[in-house]
C-alpha cells in the first residue's frame, strides 16, 4: 500500500483560476493540511477555504499546521536560517502525514500560486517522499500547477511576459538592490518586502505593479518608474494599514 500527496495550485487569488484538473483532485482528497503561518495571514486560510466550497460538495477532513517562525528576517546568515525553518518543516509536515495520511489514502495541500515558482513546498514534500520511498508506507507525489502570480500580473496589465527575442529573468528582491542585471531588460520581482524598486536608477524604467491578484481588494499601477513609484508606495502603505499585510509581484522594464 502507499499514500499519495498532492501539492495543488490553486493560482494567485481568484477561486475560478483553479483548473479543471486541480478542482476534480479536490473532490477526491481524504484529508486536507492547512499550514497556518501568521495570524496577519489567516485571510489567505480563509481564501482556501473558499477554494474548497467552491469546487467541492461534501466535508474534508482537515489537519491544520501552525508554521514555525521565519528567523531569517532578522538573521546574520539568511541560508542557514532558511535551511533550518525548512528541517523543522519537514519534521512537522512528516510527522502529521504520518499520524493522519492512512494507506491508499490521498492528502493535499493547497498552494498559493504554482507550486513550481518560489515556493518551498515542493521541496519539502519531496524529501518527505524520498524519505518514505523504503518504508511500508511509501509516499507518490502529485504536482498539479496553478496560475502564477506573474502570469496573473503580465493578464491583469495585458502585456506579454517577455519580448520578441529577449530574456526574462525572475528574481527576489534582494538580488536588484544594486540595479537591474546586466543585458536583461524585462525582471520579475517577487518578495519585496522592502519596496526595493525605490532604490533602483529610474531612468528609461517602466514597472507593472500588481497586489492583491485575482482578489476584490486587487490594485494595479503601471508607468514609468520615476513617474509611479511613490504612489506605489502610498497603495502599498494604504493596503497594509487596512489588511495587516501585503503580497504584491512587479515587472521592471527597460524600454
Amino acid at each position: 500500500m502507499s499514500r499519495e500527496l498532492a501539492l495543488i495550485g490553486i493560482g494567485a487569488g481568484d477561486p475560478d483560476w483553479v483548473t479543471v484538473e486541480a478542482a476534480r483532485l479536490i473532490t477526491s482528497l481524504d484529508v486536507l493540511f492547512v499550514v497556518r503561518k501568521e495570524e496577519s495571514l489567516d485571510d489567505l486560510v480563509e481564501a482556501r477555504r473558499a477554494v474548497i466550497a467552491r469546487h467541492r460538495q461534501t466535508p474534508l477532513r482537515t489537519v491544520e499546521l501552525r508554521d514555525p517562525p521565519r528567523p531569517w528576517r532578522s538573521a546574520s546568515d539568511y541560508d542557514v536560517a532558511v535551511a533550518e525553518w525548512r528541517a523543522e518543516r519537514l519534521v512537522q509536515w512528516g510527522a502529521a502525514i504520518d499520524a493522519h495520511l492512512d494507506d491508499g489514502q490521498c492528502g493535499g495541500f493547497l498552494v498559493w500560486g504554482d507550486p513550481g515558482l518560489y515556493d518551498s513546498t515542493v521541496t519539502i514534500a519531496r524529501e518527505l517522499a524520498d524519505e518514505a520511498a523504503d518504508s511500508e508506507s511509501p509516499i507518490r507525489l502529485r504536482v498539479i500547477p496553478g496560475i502564477s502570480s506573474v502570469s496573473a500580473l503580465t493578464a491583469r496589465h495585458g502585456i506579454p511576459l517577455n519580448r520578441q527575442g529577449r530574456s526574462v529573468e525572475i528574481t527576489p528582491a534582494r538580488l536588484v538592490r544594486d540595479g537591474l542585471p546586466d543585458g536583461v531588460d524585462d525582471v520579475v520581482v517577487m518578495l519585496d518586502a522592502h519596496q526595493t524598486f525605490t532604490e533602483i536608477d529610474p531612468a528609461g524604467v517602466d514597472i507593472y505593479w500588481g497586489a492583491y491578484l485575482g482578489t476584490d481588494d486587487e490594485i494595479l499601477i503601471r508607468g514609468p518608474l520615476a513617474q509611479v513609484r511613490d504612489d506605489i508606495v502610498r497603495a502599498r502603505a494604504e493596503a497594509v494599514a487596512r489588511k495587516g499585510w501585503v503580497f504584491d509581484t512587479y515587472l521592471l522594464r527597460r524600454r
